[in-house]
């Protein structure tokens, strides 16, 4: 259980520095809106065209990348949409065991049948050097290649929050959320 715990604390890893990425990728986003909105305006202002398709390409590309690749970190730490109206009645290892199940049956076979089917598409669209049908756009093949990252990232963060569960059941672990400080939490 000991190996187990050690790849899920990796895996942990992994999707938290994926999830700083992501912040950054927001910071630049909003550059690019205000970059794009202020170019328009003013190119509006003085009779000229200051704007292009490729920015709100990018807009959208890191809007895209950012939701994709947070979901690994967003289940990470336990801030995914959930229905609680039953499970928060219910023991913590009640809860645990339908974390467990849920998992088992549903988010990895999902993101399994994801990825694979993702691959295909996202081959082909590489073969074409698929690009954006907005005049001046830009590449869509590369923004498409998240997609199997993403599932790919959010499969192993199920994997590991198995793993922490069975840890936890096993008495390995006593949290499967590690309860955090205001400390850790501005740190992240």
């Amino acid at each position: 259980m000991t190996a187990l715990l050690k790849l899920a604390a990796a895996i942990d890893w992994m999707n938290q520095q994926v999830g700083r990425l992501v912040y950054w990728l927001g910071l630049v986003m909003i550059l690019f809106g205000v970059y794009n909105a202020t170019v328009r305006y003013l190119g509006s202002f003085i009779g000229s065209n200051l704007s292009s398709n490729a920015y709100i390409d990018i807009q959208w590309y890191l809007f895209g990348a950012m939701f994709l690749l947070g979901a690994g970190y967003g289940l990470r730490h336990n801030v995914h949409v959930r229905v609680d109206v039953l499970s928060s009645r219910l023991s913590q290892r009640a809860q645990l065991g339908i974390e467990f199940i849920g998992t088992l049956l549903f988010l990895l076979p999902f993101c399994a049948i994801v990825l694979w089917f993702s691959l295909d598409w996202v081959a082909n669209s590489w073969a074409i050097k698929e690009m954006s049908p907005n005049p001046g756009g830009l590449p869509r093949y590369p923004i498409k290649f998240v997609v199997p990252v993403a599932f790919g990232l959010l499969l192993l963060q199920g994997l590991s929050q198995l793993i922490k569960i069975a840890g936890v059941f096993t008495g390995h672990r006593e949290y499967l959320y590690e309860p955090r400080s205001l400390e850790e939490e501005a740190q992240v």
